[in-house]
């Protein structure tokens, strides 16, 4: 999963993102300014974005217009200060999909970000089940047969990443995109040593599901 934050507290946007970080286990990417946020999240194919309305140099309901009239329908989440419901119907009407009122609770934007991913690939429920393998978003565990996948980090985000695209062949640079943020340095190789120890924990638990390799193509995620 990968997430942009614009946000031009700078602090605030840091919090936001070592918890985005820590608990999904997210790529993370921040802008400060709006103009900026803009370009990053036509340009970068985000999960979602975390958009306040405040911002320097381009406010944030300019950004959300710009983006969807960009057809740019990334889920937006938008931050406000403001007082008042008329910000918030306005962020609404040009395309936001939620809100938060600032101050907020970390663990109701993780989330409202995690219900956003999931309602933008159709998964209203943190459980999605892929064979006889259930993932859960919520835990970060993936399971079959009572036997539990034992899975790093980035080798769920990439679990995660294939299960909301069952069914869909996704490129390597497809995967790179939405594992890694702007910082991130990655080997060549980095994403076929992650699906090949997917591989080997999926024949731990007796292959309840399997990835399938598309010559030229990608990675197919696909019931046993």
């Amino acid at each position: 999963m990968r997430i942009l934050i614009v946000e031009d507290e700078e602090k605030l946007a840091g919090n936001v993102a070592k918890v985005l970080r820590q608990l999904l286990d997210a790529a993370v990417d921040i802008s400060i300014d709006g103009r900026d946020g803009c370009h990053m999240a036509i340009s970068e194919p985000y999960d979602a974005v975390i958009l306040d309305l405040m911002l320097p140099k381009m406010d944030g309901l300019s950004v959300l217009h710009e983006l969807r009239k960009q057809d740019v329908f990334t889920p937006v989440l938008i931050l406000t200060a403001k007082n008042g419901t008329e910000n918030v119907i306005a962020g609404l009407n040009a395309g936001s999909d939620d809100y938060l009122t600032k101050p907020f609770e970390m663990a109701e934007l993780v989330a409202r970000v995690q219900a956003l991913v999931r309602r933008s690939y159709n998964r209203p429920t943190p459980d999605i089940r892929v064979g006889e393998l259930t993932i859960d978003l919520n835990t970060r565990e993936a399971r079959a047969r009572e036997h539990v996948m034992q899975l790093r980090p980035l080798e769920f985000a990439l679990l995660e990443y294939l299960s909301l695209r069952v069914g869909t062949t996704v490129s390597k640079t497809d995967i790179l995109e939405h594992l890694y943020d702007f910082n991130a340095e990655t080997f060549s190789n980095v994403v076929e040593v992650y699906i090949s120890r997917l591989r080997k924990e999926l024949r731990r638990l007796k292959k309840p599901c399997r990835i399938h390799t598309v010559r030229g193509m990608g990675y197919r995620l696909e019931p046993a």
